[in-house]
């Protein structure tokens, strides 16, 4: 078991000063991950929007063609905007949203956390803090809009 020093307190202290130097790499790492998720389930989605309507009606989710259009639309377009920075602590709400309806629909349909609702719950809470938390310095946001956080 390790022992609580003040050697180990200063080596931590350190690592944690040192870490927070790169927070700003932190937010952009975050941010590109989850925007190419969306872009890849987006793409699929934006490409055929009929199949898209057709696939959120048999889901429940109606009118399919409106909310399977709205989800190709914030997936593939908000995705490419999170990726560059732009309006984050709103596309971060949205995207929370719904990944928050998409992981209750599975949770609802009996599916597991694993091999079931996992993914949607992990880009629920990641979208979250990038809505609460802001875009960070490289973003297009502190550029732009002037939001690159709170």
């Amino acid at each position: 078991m390790l022992k609580v020093t003040s050697a180990n307190f200063f080596i931590m202290s350190v690592l944690i000063d040192y870490l927070m130097v790169y927070q700003e790499w932190g937010y952009f790492l975050l941010r590109a991950v989850i925007a190419v998720i969306f872009l890849a389930h987006g793409y699929p989605k934006i490409k055929n929007l009929r199949q898209t309507g057709e696939n959120f009606s048999m889901m429940g989710f109606y009118p399919g063609m409106l909310w399977g259009t709205l989800a190709a639309l914030l997936e593939f377009f908000g995705g490419i905007a999170l990726l560059l920075g732009l309006y984050v602590p709103v596309l971060g709400a949205l995207f929370a949203v719904e990944m928050l309806v998409a992981a209750c629909w599975k949770m609802r349909r009996g599916q597991g956390l694993v091999n079931g609702y996992e993914l949607d719950l992990l880009l629920t809470v990641g979208s979250f803090v990038l809505a609460t938390s802001g875009a960070g310095a490289l973003s297009l946001d502190m550029y732009v809009v002037g939001l690159a956080g709170y």
